[in-house]
């Protein structure tokens, strides 16, 4: 086993962090007649009572903004046949839903078809932290597929629970 001293700079934090195995979640809501997404892989449980979840999202998002307005925001976490929607969702370009399975709710979270968990969450607060933001979601509604394993980002690439 080798152990080295990493400095703290971007680089180095990145590949620190990136030893940490974390969820993807897409972040989805119809905004004005359109779907808009983002991929994030910082999400966490927060609370039971109230059920509230969390994602941090970079300051310098573009889509971020879109979303944040929204009434309803659907998290969708995604399993592990969801790699390609991941990379879809997280490019700064193109259509980020082209060939993925959608629903959209009546209150405009929209959710990736084939995923483990469906929260249809509101905005409760949003916590300033460094270059990104810590999104503390209201959890109003939730769906489990239970038979879906989900797909894990470690070490900058996406990875399997189950043995391959």
């Amino acid at each position: 086993m080798s152990t080295t001293l990493a400095s703290l700079d971007q680089t180095s934090l990145r590949e620190v962090f990136g030893h940490v195995p974390s969820g993807v979640v897409a972040v989805c809501a119809e905004v004005d007649g359109e779907r808009v997404g983002l991929a994030a892989s910082t999400f966490v449980p927060v609370s039971l009572d109230p059920p509230l979840v969390a994602f941090c999202v970079q300051n310098t998002s573009t889509t971020w903004p879109r979303l944040d307005g929204a009434a309803h925001i659907g998290i969708s976490v995604l399993g592990e046949s969801h790699d390609g929607a991941a990379r879809s969702l997280a490019a700064k370009t193109g259509n980020r839903f082209e060939g993925l399975t959608t629903a959209t709710t009546d209150g405009g979270a929209v959710f990736v078809g084939g995923a483990s968990v469906w929260l249809d969450t509101s905005v409760s607060q949003q916590v300033p932290a460094g270059d990104h933001a810590i999104v503390i979601l209201h959890v109003n509604e939730v769906r489990l597929q239970s038979d879906v394993e989900p797909i894990v980002f470690h070490r900058s690439r996406f990875r399997w629970l189950r043995s391959q």
